[in-house]
């Protein structure tokens, strides 16, 4: 990997720490205004409605804008957002519906920054072919899973006890920490100087070529229905952690780190996973490990069984998110890269909202163990025909197809001047 590379690895690894800990911190945060799972499944929703209303377009802001801009503006303007959120809570001005908004304009940042990510990644690699790109964000996965997932959540509980603001505070750090070091990359490639249609239009273009192509819309179907599911149980996750299984506020930070323990391991093998039984092979049978992991968390009678779960699930989302995007990466035209990456996220991540309610409903009508059951039965129902779309011939024609098409371009790459002068 380019030294650049690990720029990037960088600024992910610290805001993954700050990510954790605001992970394990915030519904915490939420319990000490109520306990309506109902409330807790909305303060869910609100960090992934930004996608549903500002997804498409802001791919499309994306394609126009210079990447690493996009992502150190974002990240100064998070920091900023939750120096406030942390002021107002040390000085008992905060409440549930302040939360509400917090996550909120959180989400709309991540919107922001998560497609500029994912669209620069190819830039500052030399070489965009999949297996270079699996590696790439095997290890990208990987660290922000050992410290977003296994580090960050206990920290998170342990700050929690010292003070409700700290962990927010320490999270707005990360934010600022990440800006500067993304602040030291290189700019993208200037945009060529050509008309300029509509936002709209532009952002139809790229949800066109999404649907345009089976394997892309696979790939968006699939976190899709796994974000339903899960955005179904952790609306009520930290209920049914402490009522059902009775766990306090340091073993709710500790049970977290058994899904991060797992997705890390998953996301280290990864490639070695595809070469072995295909990608689309890969992303079936991960769909079917994470619905038996479900089922076996809401029927856990300890927190030991559920925790066994939650490592399971984890190593089979670790392969998933190592192995999804590199495909789509590799496969997309880089001028629509933002704004199918978008299209897609918008696709899994609307789902996630619509899910967290209805988990919150689901619990409050059928108990706290519900939701983990009805959402494996959903993830291991779908999967059979989201895998048709997935399947190793499918991408590995489409794979064919974007080098072809990458060939045909002139030699004189407009990206190496920028990646040169590092």
């Amino acid at each position: 990997m380019p030294q650049r590379f690990y720029r990037i690895w960088t600024a992910s690894t610290v805001s993954a720490l700050g990510d954790g800990i605001y992970f394990a911190a915030f519904p915490l945060l939420a319990l000490t205004y109520t306990h309506d799972p109902v409330m807790l499944g909305v303060l869910e929703a609100c960090a992934l409605l930004p996608w549903l209303f500002f997804g498409m377009i802001g791919g499309a802001l994306v394609d126009r804008w210079d990447r690493r801009r996009t992502m150190v503006t974002t990240d100064l303007l998070r920091f900023s957002l939750l120096a406030l959120v942390t002021v107002l809570v040390l000085t008992d001005h905060a409440n549930i519906y302040l939360l509400f908004a917090a996550a909120f304009l959180l989400g709309t940042g991540q919107v922001f920054f998560d497609t500029a990510g994912v669209a620069y990644l190819p830039e500052v690699l030399d070489d965009r072919d999949l297996e270079t790109l699996q590696h790439a964000n095997a290890r990208l996965q990987g660290a922000q899973q050992a410290l977003g997932g296994f580090v960050g959540p206990p920290t998170g509980s342990l700050l929690f006890t010292l003070s409700r603001s700290v962990p927010l505070l320490a999270d707005a750090l990360s934010f600022l920490v990440s800006s500067l070091t993304i602040w030291t990359l290189p700019k993208s490639p200037a945009k060529p100087d050509t008309p300029r249609g509509s936002l709209l239009r532009e952002a139809r273009e790229g949800a066109a070529y999404l649907f345009g192509n089976r394997v892309l819309v696979g790939l968006a179907l699939r976190p899709a229905i796994g974000n339903f599911a899960f955005m179904a149980c952790n609306g009520v996750m930290v209920l049914f952690l402490r009522q059902t299984l009775h766990l306090g506020t340091t073993g709710y930070g500790v049970y977290l780190t058994a899904n991060a323990l797992g997705a890390i391991i998953g996301a280290a093998v990864s490639p070695k996973v595809a070469a072995r039984v295909g990608t689309g092979t890969a992303l079936t049978l991960t769909a079917f490990v994470e619905a038996a992991a479900l089922l076996g968390i809401g029927v856990a009678p300890s927190a030991w069984v559920a925790g066994t779960g939650e490592l399971v699930l984890g190593m089979a989302m670790g392969v998933t998110m190592g192995l999804g995007p590199a495909v789509r990466q590799a496969i997309v035209p880089d001028e629509l890269m933002g704004r199918v990456t978008a299209t897609a996220r918008l696709i899994a991540l609307g789902a996630g909202p619509v899910g967290a309610v209805f988990g919150g409903w689901l619990a409050n009508v059928a108990g706290l163990r519900a939701p983990f059951v009805v959402a494996a039965g959903m993830l291991a129902s779908t999967s059979i025909v989201v895998g048709s779309l997935t399947n190793n011939k499918r991408i590995d024609a489409a794979l064919a197809e974007a080098k072809a098409r990458r060939a045909e371009q002139p030699a004189t790459d407009p990206t190496e001047p920028a990646i040169a002068a590092v």
